[in-house]
């Protein structure tokens, strides 16, 4: 029982971790293929599709939480949590606002978790497949990134100067309410108020607040970075001369 144990518990690129990562690169890959051929029909049903594979995982995500409610898990107010809902909205409605947001939370926070996953709870360890914590944290995210880079790059949608400052103050008000949530209910959504109780590479940001500003200062740079080359490109186009 004990080695069936061992085998079923999550490592970091591990086996199904390396599995993973494949089906989200050729995921990507053809999400791209796919979207640059579309009609618009077609990829109205593809965004809701995916929209409705990411709500799908959500509820079962949330509705598993809730059995046994606490405080500390049970309520979505990790920024991820927040990320899938509008990523899901972006995928069925493509509204450029939410695509906005998918674009820079997506792109940099969310495939964070792919990179350095947290499977599973306190209580029942990091699971590996075929537990439904292993399969529900990695379809969430997965589907994410994919919206963001299936939005992207394949049905054309592009991220201006309004829009990081749009997702700066959207991502400022999440974090002010969530702060806030903590300090009342005792809580650490977003690891806002104190580091993770376990090592993380927050360690090496330095002591609380000091971390707290220089991811900030990361991520402000990191998506002014990702919203440059696209606003760059636009200008060069509106100063082509005209061909009469």
């Amino acid at each position: 029982m004990e080695l069936v144990s061992a085998q079923r518990e999550f490592s970091a690129y591990g086996p199904s971790h390396w599995v993973v990562l494949g089906v989200f690169v050729i995921g990507a890959g053809a999400l791209v293929w796919i979207g640059r051929r579309q009609t618009e029909p077609h990829a109205r049903l593809l965004g809701r599709i995916l929209a409705a594979l990411i709500l799908a995982a959500f509820s079962v995500a949330l509705v598993y939480k809730l059995i046994q409610p606490t405080i500390d898990n049970s309520v979505p107010l990790q920024l991820c949590d927040v990320a899938e809902l509008t990523a899901a909205y972006a995928l069925w409605s493509h509204r450029h606002w939410a695509f906005a947001l998918t674009y820079y939370w997506g792109l940099v926070l969310s495939s964070q978790a792919l990179i350095t996953p947290d499977v599973g709870t306190p209580e029942e360890g990091a699971p590996d497949f075929p537990h439904h914590l292993f399969v529900t944290f990695f379809t969430l995210h997965v589907l994410v990134v994919w919206a963001a880079i299936y939005l992207t790059w394949g049905r054309g949608m592009r991220p201006r100067w309004r829009d990081y400052r749009f997702a700066v103050i959207a991502t400022i008000a999440w974090a002010a309410f969530t702060f806030t949530f903590n300090v009342i209910a005792g809580t650490n959504y977003g690891y806002l108020n104190r580091k993770p109780p376990t090592a993380s590479l927050l360690d090496v940001l330095g002591p609380w607040p000091v971390y707290l500003l220089t991811e900030v200062t990361i991520v402000l740079i990191v998506w002014a970075l990702m919203t440059w080359p696209w606003e760059r490109t636009r200008r060069h186009a509106n100063e082509r001369p005209q061909v009469v």
